[in-house]
């Protein structure tokens, strides 16, 4: 499959934001102003990019961890079934995905965050965007995709997992499946879940909205099966007014 031409849109550096009470409504208007054109930008560059699967995980593992290979095979899987492979554009399992679903011929795209450390844009990917704020770039990554496959991770991973877990859970998205892959990591966590369904916190059917395995075919096959039921994907046609190209 011939590659695409790759695509980067770097969004504009800004001051950070203290919590120091109510700001002038100038730099009100201006931070809107801001937060609205990364979301232009973003929407611009993924309008034609086709139905995502979102890869979550770790920046901090190298291409010898396992979970780094796991997230470079899904990275394949996830081209084969001709899915668009999303991630947060950095390194490690993010790097991992990309780089799998790049060298096996699919669409690759990037969500990169500016951080003080770690934080990277990798080279595995067919288009990219940095963004400044955390809440935008989480948006893009769940506003794509189909399905969600969470690798282990730190803070950064959970908060991906359970925002988007709380989106299914209410019903603000769709029922997207969610694949914890990596049981002797995420087990003790499942545990505390099965807990909060016994405290009353969930209920016992949240639970069944996410699936925990260590098997390729299995976590590939259960997003298939909703895949089948659901995928629909309209017609998007390209407006040269808007200098969208071919």
């Amino acid at each position: 499959m011939k590659q695409d031409k790759k695509i980067e849109r770097i969004i504009p550096a800004e001051q950070p934001v203290y919590l120091d009470g109510p700001k002038p409504r100038i730099n009100e208007l201006n931070f809107a102003w801001r937060v609205f054109k990364e979301f232009i930008y973003a929407f611009r560059t993924l309008h034609f990019a086709g139905p995502c699967i979102t890869v979550f995980g770790s920046a901090r593992f190298d291409e010898f961890n396992p979970y780094y290979l796991a997230a470079r095979e899904f990275g394949k899987r996830i081209a084969a079934l001709g899915f668009t492979t999303l991630t947060g554009g950095g390194p490690g399992i993010m790097e991992a995905a990309n780089r799998g679903a790049f060298e096996a011929g699919g669409q690759s795209i990037g969500c990169n965050i500016k951080l003080p450390f770690e934080q990277r844009a990798n080279p595995w990917v067919n288009a990219t965007i940095t963004f400044n704020h955390f809440f935008t770039r989480k948006v893009i990554l769940v506003k794509y995709s189909y399905a969600f496959i969470i690798l282990p991770g730190g803070f950064g991973t959970m908060d991906e997992f359970f925002e988007t877990l709380t989106l299914v859970q209410t019903k603000s998205i769709e029922q997207f499946p969610i694949v914890l892959f990596g049981v002797k990591y995420y087990q003790p966590l499942f545990d505390y879940l099965h807990l909060m369904a016994h405290k009353g916190t969930i209920t016992h059917d949240d639970l069944k909205l996410v699936l925990l395995t260590d098997d390729f075919d299995n976590a590939i096959q259960h997003i298939q099966t909703y895949v089948r039921k659901n995928y629909t994907v309209k017609p998007r046609k390209r407006l040269w007014w808007l200098f969208e190209k071919r």
